[in-house]
């Protein structure tokens, strides 16, 4: 039995590097056990739960269509702990040719794809809904801020190159209840998170929310679909969700008085009047 642990930093090109020496040496899928290296302080439990041996197979070098690469590697960073074993049984069929891309009457490569997909999701919900509040001191040569973030799954390095290219002239911190990203003058790196406390709001926080109300149209509110791209579980780390549940409360209130207010068109025979053509 192989037993694979992989880093909690850089797991999946871990994972790339040791499917491909395994692969070589003909290791077949029940011969390895796949899991994450214990957090900091925990104790690892290394065979819980490990299948039964299986003879060895023939060598394979895994060659994968490009689009095959991009959505496994991003699977891969799915909550999913049978992911990795599940993968590298994919993978070793799509080398030998025991299975095509894309078919979804596999299960197997189904669940793959279905993983790829609500990764997929999840990130752009990070890139959507983390709040930065500025922690640095006024006299500092570049501007520093915080952000908690709990995703559904870990999904902080493939997610933060993001802000690493949207918000290049400041130094910010992303923590998640696993890893944190931080990105300090022009460098980014990622640690186990240790500090779990939400960092404190700052100055412009009320001037958000104060913007957050204006832009707000209670004539075009679906509460279904708002909280379809904004699921609830996100609004205790955005500080404009308390404001949320009394806008929809008064949001029809507020729409009439939008209808009330709307400017009237002067009947076209007054235009006439005015220009002389009656």
């Amino acid at each position: 039995m192989r037993v694979i642990s992989l880093p909690r930093i850089g797991t999946v090109p871990a994972w790339r590097r040791h499917a491909r020496a395994l692969a070589a040496e003909g290791v077949p899928p029940g011969a390895v056990l796949w899991q994450l290296d214990a957090p900091e302080g925990a104790p690892s439990d290394l065979f819980a739960g490990a299948p039964a041996p299986e003879p060895p197979a023939p060598p394979v070098t895994l060659t994968l269509p490009r689009e095959a690469v991009s959505a496994i590697e991003t699977a891969l960073h799915h909550s999913d702990p049978e992911r990795f074993a599940r993968t590298y049984g994919i993978v070793l069929r799509l080398a030998r040719g025991d299975l095509r891309w894309g078919d979804r009457s596999d299960p197997a490569l189904h669940r793959l794809l279905a993983q790829e997909k609500a990764v997929r999701r999840d990130i752009h919900k990070m890139h959507a809904f983390v709040r930065f509040r500025e922690i640095g001191t006024p006299e500092a040569p570049r501007r520093t801020f915080a952000a908690w973030f709990e995703p559904d799954h870990p999904i902080v390095e493939p997610a933060s190159s993001f802000f690493a290219k949207r918000f290049g002239d400041m130094d910010w911190i992303i923590a998640t209840p696993t890893l944190t990203a931080r990105f300090v003058s022009g460098t980014l790196s990622f640690e186990e998170t240790r500090d779990t406390a939400p960092p404190a709001p700052d100055a412009t926080e009320a001037l958000w929310r104060t913007y957050f109300t204006h832009i707000f149209n209670p004539a075009r509110l679906m509460v279904s679909a708002m909280t379809s791209e904004m699921p609830r579980k996100y609004w205790k780390n955005l500080p404009e969700a308390d404001l949320i549940p009394e806008m929809i409360r008064t949001a029809p209130e507020r729409a009439m008085g939008m209808i009330e207010a709307a400017p009237t068109v002067p009947p076209k025979r007054a235009e006439k009047l005015r220009r002389g053509n009656v």
